[in-house]
């Protein structure tokens, strides 16, 4: 399917946003994308180096975005919190799809309460899990090997060096600052659970243990639903990453460990080791491209107004594939049975 309008990246000129646009460039390369953010010159440098696309400036206060009257667009897409939600209503007002990726879990009330008033409007993203949903796919990739699945473990090493930009910085700030209890599965159960009960260790990929903390993030009902696993965690930890530690730079690393049984009945446990070599923006970015992907239509069938999550759209086995693509690896751990 062609598009003649435009798919409006709001801080499309970040280290995320720059990279989902990108990815959708070298996928589709008559797409047209619009790069918005606050600064023009650095929208522009960003659209300049893709083709086919244009810069503007926003400004999230406005119902309108302060985008300029007359233009069209194909869906909007928020690199950024939409701490207005105009971009949001922006979208629902002119029937396009949205996409969110920085509302986290503890803040997607407004988006949920806005899709479910205008549920007829269009599709609604909710991509505000890790990675933009990529690590949720990558684990539910893992799962087609399991008959039933009891327990989810998904631990991540983030480089102190690869926080992103002041967007991203201020998106984490205001995250954590919104509770400090985060958000489990335990025996079946949703539970909130304390700070003294979220402490943990994470494994790198190069064996180095870090000390990290289980968080509050959408992955952990969007693994349990999926699965149906009674017992979700997800973790943290933040320090130097295995690629800093060889002396290159900084890498991002997921453990993802899975329990349950075959489909014969058998038990089977598996541990899957995720590693991107230039961190965190890309499989963000990838996150957003496979989202934007299915929004348009360009891959599957069409998607049908109302909220949705990415493994609701997108094939697990698919993404892996795209992820590989962009340079990603995947290890199994030794002692998988």
């Amino acid at each position: 399917m062609e598009h003649s309008k435009s798919v409006l990246i709001m801080g499309g000129s970040g280290q995320a946003g720059a990279e989902a646009a990108a990815i959708l460039r070298r996928w589709y390369p008559t797409l047209p994308l619009t790069i918005a953010g606050r600064d023009l010159d650095r929208a522009r440098r960003v659209a300049d180096k893709l083709g086919a696309a244009t810069a503007v400036t926003i400004d999230l206060r406005r119902g309108d975005l302060g985008l300029p009257a007359g233009h069209e667009y194909s869906a909007v897409v928020a690199m950024l919190w939409d701490s207005h939600l105009n971009g949001l209503r922006y979208a629902q007002d002119r029937g396009l799809p949205y996409l969110s990726i920085s509302s986290g879990l503890t803040d997607i009330g407004p988006e949920v309460v806005v899709g479910g008033q205008r549920a007829g409007a269009a599709p609604i993203l909710l991509a505000s899990h890790w990675y933009a949903g990529t690590i949720v796919l990558a684990a539910l990739d893992l799962a087609k090997e399991f008959g039933r699945v009891d327990t989810v473990e998904v631990g991540t090493v983030l480089d102190e060096l690869d926080i992103g930009g002041p967007a991203a910085a201020a998106d984490m700030e205001r995250l954590t600052a919104a509770t400090s209890a985060v958000l489990v599965r335990r025996d079946g159960v949703f539970s909130w659970v304390g700070d003294s009960d979220a402490q943990v260790e994470v494994s790198s990929v190069d064996g180095t243990v870090l000390p990290g903390q289980l968080i509050p993030t959408l992955d952990v009902p969007s693994l349990a639903i999926a699965t149906g696993a009674p017992n979700v965690r997800c973790a943290l930890a933040i320090g130097e990453s295995a690629g800093r530690r060889r002396g290159g730079p900084a890498s991002t690393e997921v453990e993802i460990d899975l329990e349950g049984e075959d489909h014969t009945g058998a038990p089977l446990s598996r541990s899957r080791r995720l590693l991107h070599p230039a961190g965190q923006s890309p499989l963000t970015g990838l996150g957003v491209a496979l989202g934007v992907e299915r929004l348009l239509g360009l891959r599957g069938e069409a998607v049908a107004p109302g909220i949705h999550t990415p493994e609701a759209l997108i094939d697990p086995a698919y993404a892996v594939e795209r992820m590989t693509e962009i340079g990603a690896t995947f290890t199994d751990a030794p002692g998988d049975r």
